[in-house]
Parts: structure tokens; C-alpha cells; sequence
């Protein structure tokens, strides 16, 4: 059977309090008051970092020297509430915008950053994808290219790092994790890493197959974040709260049982409806809300990468 809906609340539970504690560890004063705008709450982390909540995504503010550093922008629909919210915040502008890939709810107010001065950075995938535009076939539309201003102007195909205001930043490719333009971006002196979607501790872990991400991916991308963290490291996904590394470790190991039982159905020749009718996820610690949805995607990822797996699948 699945893991009951009371062990998966009591888990949620946990890590919200996790998030908790770590906004009460630092009040500084800029965010003690709770400053907020239409809905967009902040929540401290250190004395220079804030995240803003209740923007479509999570979104990170840097107070540096040289204005304001924000990871991810948030839908179209609350650039006016970010901004609103950003004026209210310490530095005097924002002056470079990160985004951790190229969906809508990390880019959809680019452009209202990027006229305002901003300079954006993201992988040359996340930029490609954004001058063209897309196809979404979950929605069966497409998504148009941004204008100029919303484009990132600093690219990376595999690590980068910037210097803003005395801060370094870091950021690196996170390769087929989440789409095909994932980034991880680093604050080292604060030790919190920004990693987009890559991270699910709260809800079903999602994999854009039609936009290049995949389970593998996924998994070389989180021993890649493991790999450069320490037990005190904070990681802050697009969704949910922030978690720690021993929260990273635990999702990877979820993340490899499903590997496993990927590899044995797809070799059987299963449809992702045979899977889930089977009971293919019965017995992992974890619940999911669409479990059919997740199978599908992870299914169609699987398939596009079938020649990665084992020299038998054909």
C-alpha cells in the first residue's frame, strides 16, 4: 500500500516547521515587521536574504551593496505585487535577476524586472527557449517569446559565477533534471543553494519530458547539489519549504526506488496505466497526489532515454 495520508502531513509538518525555525533563528529588521503586498509574504533566512512567498513560486531577495539580487520573478500576474513588494525591501533596485529555468511561474515578470534595469542571468537553454517560444502539451497551446527585456543577457552552458555588490554568486547546470535549462544558483558565504524545481519536498515531483527533463537527470543532478553542500546547507525549491540536506539525501532515495521500478515495468513493455493498475508504486514511503500523472511523465521520460538504461530495451 501507499504510505497514509497521515505519514505524508506529519512529514509536511515537519519540514514547514524546519522553515520555521530557520525564519526564527534570524528577524532582521528589515523583515520583522512582515512586510507584504497583495498576498507576497517575507520570510527571513539571514540578515541579507528574505523569501518571498504567495508569488506563484518561491522567490529569493539578496540585499547587497549594489542593489538587490532576486532568484526567480514569479508570474506575469504579480509582477506589480513583486515590485511592490522589492520597493519595500532593502537596496534601491534589483540589479541582476536569476532564473532557475524557463517556466512561467520562475519567469513570467522578467520583463517587468528587466525594464527596470535588471540584469537577468540563466542557462542559454532557459534564454533560448524564452526568444523562441514553445509548445506546452499539457495545455495544447503555445507559449510566445518574451520581448528583449525579459531575456536573459548572461548565460551559462555549464557553471558560472558573478560578484554583485560583495556577494559571489554561483550557478551551474543542473543537466535534464526538471526541463533542459535548470540551474542551481549558490550563495556560499550564507551556504543557502536556489534549486527551481529540482526539489519536491512537499508535492509530486514534476518532469517536464516534452521540455527535456527526466528521472536521471534528476538524480545526477541532486548527488550534484549533495556533492557541494554540507549538513548546514539550506536549500530553497521553487515550491514548499526550505529543507535541508538531510531532506535532499530522502528524497533521493525516493527518487531511486522509483529509478529501480522504472527500469523493471519499462522493461516489461508496461503503459503507465498498466503500472499504476499494477500497484508499480505500492510500498514507497511517500503518497502522491496524481500518481497516474507522475507515471506518465516519468514513463514518457523513460522512453526517451531508453538507450541510456540497458543494452536489452530496444
Amino acid at each position: 500500500m501507499h504510505a497514509t495520508r497521515a505519514s505524508s502531513t506529519s512529514r509536511r509538518t515537519v519540514l514547514r516547521g524546519f522553515a520555521a525555525g530557520l525564519a526564527g533563528a534570524s528577524l532582521a529588521p528589515w523583515v520583522r515587521s512582515g512586510l507584504a503586498a497583495d498576498g507576497i509574504a517575507v520570510t527571513p533566512i539571514t540578515d541579507e536574504l528574505a523569501m518571498l512567498t504567495g508569488a506563484g513560486c518561491n522567490l529569493l531577495v539578496l540585499s547587497t551593496a549594489d542593489g538587490q539580487v532576486l532568484i526567480d520573478s514569479g508570474p506575469a500576474t504579480v509582477s506589480d505585487a513583486v515590485l511592490a513588494t522589492l520597493d519595500e525591501l532593502p537596496g534601491d533596485r534589483v540589479a541582476a535577476l536569476f532564473n532557475t529555468h524557463w517556466h512561467l511561474d520562475q519567469v513570467g515578470s522578467n520583463e517587468a524586472v528587466g525594464t527596470a534595469g535588471a540584469t537577468l542571468f540563466a542557462h542559454e537553454k532557459t534564454r533560448q527557449r524564452l526568444a523562441t517560444g514553445y509548445y506546452r502539451p499539457d495545455e495544447d497551446r503555445y507559449v510566445g517569446p518574451l520581448s528583449a527585456t525579459g531575456l536573459p543577457t548572461e548565460t551559462i552552458y555549464t557553471n558560472g559565477s558573478a560578484q554583485i555588490g560583495g556577494q559571489r554568486i554561483d550557478y551551474g547546470y543542473l543537466i535534464e533534471a526538471h526541463t533542459d535549462g535548470d540551474i542551481f544558483v549558490a550563495i556560499p558565504d550564507l551556504n543557502v543553494i536556489a534549486v527551481g524545481d529540482v526539489l519536491s519536498p512537499d508535492s509530486d515531483p514534476v518532469f517536464d519530458w516534452f521540455g527535456g527533463g527526466w528521472l536521471g537527470g534528476r538524480l545526477d543532478s541532486i548527488d550534484l547539489l549533495l556533492e557541494q553542500s554540507d549538513e548546514q546547507t539550506r536549500f530553497v525549491p521553487s515550491h514548499g519549504p526550505i529543507v535541508s540536506r538531510a531532506d535532499v539525501q530522502t528524497e533521493r532515495e525516493l527518487l531511486l526506488e522509483l529509478f529501480d521500478l522504472m527500469v523493471e515495468h519499462v522493461r516489461l513493455g508496461e503503459t503507465a496505466k498498466d503500472m499504476l493498475d499494477g500497484g508499480a508504486l505500492d510500498g514507497l514511503n511517500r503518497e502522491f497526489d496524481d500518481p497516474y500523472q507522475l507515471l506518465y511523465d516519468l514513463h514518457k521520460g523513460f522512453w526517451a532515454h531508453h538507450n541510456k538504461l540497458m543494452h536489452d530495451i530496444v
